[in-house]
């Protein structure tokens, strides 16, 4: 069974509620408990100093009467819901607050010892077994003429502070329950927006790995998932633009193969049978060191292109006069030119102009743009060849007054095999490889090519190169 996240989201949700309730009833309980006990334990011993230092010393020096004292006493039980007592130094009860004082009745805490109290002021209990519930007992001496003459003890019932305690443990439970229902909404919105999408992400992911790049992945979000999305669908629509290319290769591929190999087949085939006679022989062989010729320059192109394709070229970069190898590179289509009737026009910016890159792969851009531009101009043209400076960079230009490309092509005659409708009639030598092949030199070399074109006019390519200094050297 295939494992997913939202099990594991789900079961961190739970055991977050059962950890959250396991703190407040033990770790939140406890606290609260001895907060609760330490407040009123130091509220206590506040009143039980005021009944020492006023009611008992204003009763030991008889300013009031014990009724007046009992009576104080009875009034500060009712406040503080707790039983006070005056107790001796030896462990009698001289007043208590809950009973009327007997003085022939008087009663003795058996085992009294202040010790047991240690450094503190108050200690919970049952005080010597005189409760039979568990108390909070607090203590003040009552000094008289700067000894203590006896203590003031009060009592108050634990149940109590547990009342206040469990009133606190109502609001933390309330407060964990809140909280709980937070991470619930939390969880929710965590699912709707997370954890669905990655599933599509991962159907659409599952489909692209199947060969089935036809849906986009259906998430529309302004986050990292809806860019990890759209980069999904960007590379499946590659991958099958890519599938698509391969199969459009493999086809240019074969149909460039197979034509000049028919042709040659079947010339020679004729000449063995005798169909084509002996003085015929030398026009079609012609035909076939054309066609073998042709053969040849397209399985070069084809390397050349392979090698560009891996992006591991190794460019001899030097500086090089660019005007001078216009000016050599023109020279070798003086013949094909000359049958035209095509003139150049070079426009080349100084005396000399040094370019910095690969002096034998940027020969091959020019020659192959002036070639296509040889191939598609009108007889009777001017081929214009133009070098200008611009920011460290060289701009070379070549430009006819050609055919031109329609405004549909112009995106597709960068790609391998590509050829317009128009210049079919006219490249019967062209392999469809030299602007590819143009491309990847000049990307190699990290520059640019762009391409102006109207159809019926003319096409100019434009291409930069990195300008160099040699005085600077």
């Amino acid at each position: 069974m295939k494992k997913t996240i939202y099990p594991k989201l789900f079961l961190g949700y739970l055991l977050f509620g059962i950890l959250g309730f396991a703190a407040v009833s033990t770790f939140t309980t406890q606290c609260a408990y001895q907060y609760i006990l330490e407040k009123e334990a130091s509220q206590l011993y506040k009143e039980a100093n005021l009944a020492a230092s006023d009611y008992a010393v204003s009763y030991y020096s008889n300013n009031i009467t014990l009724e007046d004292f009992e009576e104080r006493l009875v009034l500060l039980n009712l406040y503080l819901d707790a039983e006070v007592w005056v107790v001796s130094t030896s462990g009698e009860i001289l007043v208590n607050s809950s009973q009327k004082t007997d003085p022939d009745n008087i009663q003795s805490i058996e085992g009294f010892d202040l010790s047991d109290f240690g450094n503190r002021y108050y200690k919970t209990g049952s005080f010597y077994n005189r409760f039979e519930d568990e108390r909070l007992s607090v203590y003040a001496p009552i000094s008289i003429n700067y000894r203590v003459n006896s203590y003031v003890f009060i009592h108050k019932p634990i149940a109590t502070l547990h009342t206040y305690n469990n009133g606190f443990l109502e609001i933390a439970y309330a407060t964990l329950g809140i909280l709980f229902l937070c991470a619930f909404v939390l969880l929710a919105i965590f699912t709707f927006t997370i954890i669905l999408p990655i599933k599509k992400i991962t159907k659409a992911a599952n489909q692209y790995a199947s060969g089935h790049f036809e849906n986009p992945v259906d998430v529309h979000t302004d986050d990292e998932i809806g860019y990890l999305a759209a980069s999904l669908t960007y590379m499946a629509n590659e991958l099958n633009t890519l599938e698509e290319d391969q199969r459009k290769f493999v086809s240019n591929v074969s149909h460039d193969f197979r034509s000049p190999l028919t042709s040659i087949k079947g010339y020679i085939e004729a000449m063995q049978d005798g169909t084509i006679p002996p003085e015929f022989q030398e026009k079609y062989l012609n035909i076939i060191l054309f066609e073998t010729e042709r053969l040849t320059k397209l399985t070069e192109s084809l390397l050349e292109l392979n090698n560009y394709g891996k992006r591991g070229v190794m460019l001899d970069i030097t500086a090089f006069d660019i005007n001078q190898m216009i000016k050599m590179t023109a020279q070798t289509f003086e013949g094909s030119c000359k049958t035209k009737r095509i003139f150049f026009e070079l426009i080349l910016t100084g005396q000399t102009l040094f370019a910095r890159a690969d002096m034998g792969k940027i020969q091959r851009v020019i020659y192959n743009l002036i070639d296509n531009a040889i191939k598609f101009s009108h007889p009777d043209s001017v081929i214009t060849v133009e070098t200008t400076v611009k920011n460290e960079k060289i701009f070379v230009s070549v430009k006819d007054r050609g055919i031109g490309i329609p405004k549909a092509s112009l995106p597709k005659i960068w790609e391998r095999f590509y050829k317009t409708d128009l210049s079919r009639g006219k490249d019967k030598k062209g392999t469809g490889l030299g602007l590819a092949i143009v491309k990847e030199i000049i990307q190699a070399h990290q520059e640019n090519i762009n391409v102006v074109s109207t159809e019926g006019v003319g096409t100019e390519f434009i291409f930069s190169l990195p300008l160099d200094h040699p005085e600077d050297e």
